[in-house]
């Protein structure tokens, strides 16, 4: 559901660009508040260890976002209330998240494959976006973002059916149930592993963004069409999937410690490339950029996981993803600042110094 969510976002991008004229600063900021509800994922967490069960809350979530599409795709919205109404479907789409991830943690560390399961995870999202791809493209070139909301209904229908056959083996202590939320989450705020963990986690994925600048670029510049922009899309996800494939063929095997340090190095490189943008480099950073990508990505993942705390499942690995969430949504807005100031080139330079920062912390997680 969590890839499938995406079939809007071209043809919201293109009515904010194109139809409201919004610069790519205001839209990397709406975009970082509408996503401002991850970064609540640790109260979210509370709310999965220690109320209701993750089954009836994904219940729940879904039918808020059954209703969220309903009213963006039914109602023209002024712009305040089309972000107030997307942040709410963003919310229900973080409740979703933690309680499929504190089953992960939970059933992963147990049996060692927290990679593994990520990767099954991920594959997931990923094949959904091979439908976003070219389907998002479609929708945004022949009907625009009211018409791709509506077109979630009957997938948040099938999840639903889906998740009506889940079996959930309710592990909580009843001893634990219902606790004050300070009490709840002081062992987890309070773990120097989990806050250097989490630091560590902020410094690696903050740099200031230049993605939504590139969009303009390929719309602007390069003169590229919707649906191929989406079938761009559709062809990186490919190499997603074949990355998020090899990782779960080697994450029970790889030192996840070490790779990461070099990967760092790796990013800057990465970042830097973007200096030299132009339509045939795109193709290339697209496909090649999304197999290593998801690699690195789902090592991060794994990583955090295997850094929960015990008991604490859905708490500590939302606190980390918070962690994580926190610095893109920094990168978004230090991004949105930047780039009048200094311009898209020195933005891809400072964003590549930025990656070396968590280097500090590497020998103390």
């Amino acid at each position: 559901m969590q890839g499938i969510e995406s079939l809007p976002s071209q043809s919201l991008f293109y009515y904010l660009k194109e139809s409201l004229y919004f610069s790519p600063s205001k839209i990397m900021v709406l975009g970082s508040i509408i996503s401002s509800a991850w970064l609540l994922k640790p109260l979210i967490g509370y709310v999965v260890d220690n109320f209701f069960t993750k089954r009836s809350l994904i219940f729940f979530a879904l039918l808020m976002s059954l209703a969220t599409v309903m009213v963006v795709g039914l109602v023209a919205l002024p712009v305040f209330m089309l972000v107030f109404v997307l942040l709410l479907n963003s919310t229900n789409a973080a409740f979703r998240d933690v309680c499929v991830d504190g089953v992960m943690c939970v059933e992963g560390k147990a049996y060692n494959i927290t990679g593994k399961i990520q990767s099954v995870q991920w594959i997931s999202i990923s094949i959904s976006g091979l439908l976003t791809g070219i389907l998002g493209g479609i929708i945004a070139e022949k009907w625009g973002f009211r018409i791709g909301f509506l077109s979630l209904i009957p997938f948040y229908l099938l999840v639903g059916l889906a998740a009506f056959y889940f079996k959930e083996d309710l592990v909580r202590d009843p001893g634990r149930n219902r606790l004050p939320i300070i009490a709840s989450l002081k062992p987890v705020l309070t773990n120097k592993k989990i806050l250097v963990v989490g630091l560590f986690i902020f410094l690696y994925r903050f740099s200031p963004s230049f993605g939504t600048p590139l969009f303009f670029i390929q719309r602007d510049s390069f003169g590229w069409g919707k649906v191929w922009i989406g079938a761009l899309s559709t062809i990186s996800t490919i190499f997603e999937i074949m990355g998020a494939v090899l990782y779960y063929k080697f994450s029970q095997r790889i030192n996840v410690k070490k790779w990461l340090y070099w990967s760092v190095f790796l990013g800057g490189a990465v970042t830097l490339s973007y200096l030299y943008y132009t339509p045939v480099t795109a193709v290339i950073y697209n496909i090649f950029y999304g197999f290593i990508g998801m690699f690195i990505f789902l090592m991060v993942m794994d990583f955090m996981a295997r850094n929960s705390l015990k008991g604490y499942e859905a708490t500590s690995f939302a606190l980390l993803c918070s962690f994580s969430n926190v610095a893109l949504t920094a990168s978004n807005l230090s991004g949105a600042f930047l780039l009048p100031l200094i311009g898209l080139k020195w933005l891809i330079v400072i964003s590549s110094l930025a990656s070396f920062s968590c280097l500090l912390l590497i020998k103390k997680i």
